[in-house]
């Protein structure tokens, strides 16, 4: 289900990257109509693509349209962010970006120019849902979204487990991946290098980042996946400059409190405002210690930051907010696994679907911490996403 057939109209979002024009040449190769779509996103782009795109995709002779979603990309993504980083919460806006504006307004945008499907260069499968599933939602699905079929797929991770990007997209509604199609789902990223060069195409933008694209390439984004070190810093200017427009005053300096291994707290350090830190984080403490020091935990009630050994670091269980359930509990298998980060590999939890339709997860050991504000996906054995929610609590 990761390709679309019979052949339709599918909008290929484009960056200028390799794995979006390995989408577009990829599917004009399979037969379909294409239309390339490339999505203005930040506030101080240009109303013109990357230099060149407009060429390759003329070199394929497919239209190229532009979406100018920078008001929807500043409400859903950029607004949210800082407000979040002011409550010391360490957002995850790549996820966000995916539901609300990739896979939400360039959507829209790309049906309005009379496209059935929206395909990117995401790394991720849409496989089938059982059938027990599939029987009950054919009837509404096929009435609100005009599918072809009489089945919404579910997400999955992709074959190349070193580019599995379903973690990103797990918040992503089912009834909205039925309208997506992700070209790259079985080949890994050195098949996609080749068949855009077999196609005689320049890439505008040759290097793939590892940041998130409204801050500068300073490692930001490893930082925060493997909590070695501090994000904030590369975000700093982004930051103020938001929360000075909103009129946000995040909390200053507080206490950092040494926790022992019988549950004891005292204080050896102050700490220069919470949004500085995350949980898990290693370097950029600042604290002289026999040995090294972890974030284990952020109090905004007591504007104190928790650290401790390597040996105190791990979490037992989470609790998200309302959850993005792709698949009904009654359907899923009796062991489920949870990601909280993106380069986690999938941890044996129980999880549970409260009355408040919010994810609780307890592992069946301790794992390296996320943070409020990232996200919790639920899959099971076969790399299928069952659902997935922000976290509001570890412990």
């Amino acid at each position: 289900m990761s390709n679309t057939t019979p052949p339709c109209t599918v909008a290929v979002a484009v960056s200028g990257g390799v794995d979006s024009l390995c989408a577009l040449v990829m599917l004009q190769q399979a037969g379909h109509n294409v239309l390339a779509l490339h999505g203005l996103f930040l506030p101080e782009a240009e109303l013109a693509p990357p230099s060149g795109l407009e060429e390759a995709c003329a070199s394929l002779g497919i239209p190229l349209h532009i979406a100018d979603l920078r008001p929807v990309f500043q409400h859903e993504v950029l607004t949210p962010f800082a407000a979040a980083y002011a409550e010391g919460r360490t957002p995850n806006p790549c996820a966000l970006c995916n539901r609300a504006v990739k896979f939400g307004a360039l959507l829209d945008a790309a049906k309005e120019l009379g496209a059935h499907k929206l395909a990117t260069g995401h790394y991720a499968r849409l496989v089938s849902a059982p059938e027990e599933e599939n029987a009950t939602q054919e009837n509404t699905a096929a009435q609100a979204y005009g599918a072809g079929t009489s089945h919404l797929p579910l997400l999955a991770a992709g074959h190349d487990t070193a580019k599995d990007q379903s973690y990103f997209l797990s918040l992503v509604p089912r009834a909205r991946l039925a309208q997506a199609c992700f070209p790259l789902a079985g080949q890994d990223k050195s098949r996609t290098r080749e068949i855009v060069a077999q196609a005689g195409l320049n890439v505008p933008l040759p290097h793939e980042s590892q940041d998130i694209c409204f801050a500068p390439a300073s490692g930001a984004s490893a930082a925060q996946d493997s909590g070695s070190g501090s994000s904030t810093e590369a975000y700093r200017p982004f930051l103020e400059r938001h929360w000075q427009a909103a009129a946000i005053v995040p909390p200053g300096a507080g206490p950092v409190f040494l926790r022992n291994a019988d549950g004891t707290q005292r204080e050896i350090a102050r700490h220069k405002g919470l949004w500085r830190y995350t949980e898990g984080q290693r370097k950029g403490l600042g604290i002289a210690h026999s040995e090294p020091l972890y974030v284990l935990a952020k109090d905004g009630s007591a504007n104190a930051l928790v650290v401790g050994p390597r040996a105190l670091l791990g979490v037992s269980r989470c609790i998200t907010a309302l959850a993005n359930v792709s698949l009904a509990p009654q359907y899923w298998p009796e062991e489920t696994l949870v990601r909280l980060r993106h380069r986690q590999k999938p941890a044996p939890a129980r999880v549970n679907l409260n009355a408040d339709g919010c994810l609780e997860i307890e592992f069946a050991t301790p794992q390296f911490p996320s943070a409020p504000g990232q996200v919790a996906a639920v899959y099971d054995a076969s790399g299928r996403v069952l659902a997935a929610g922000i976290v509001e609590f570890m412990e």
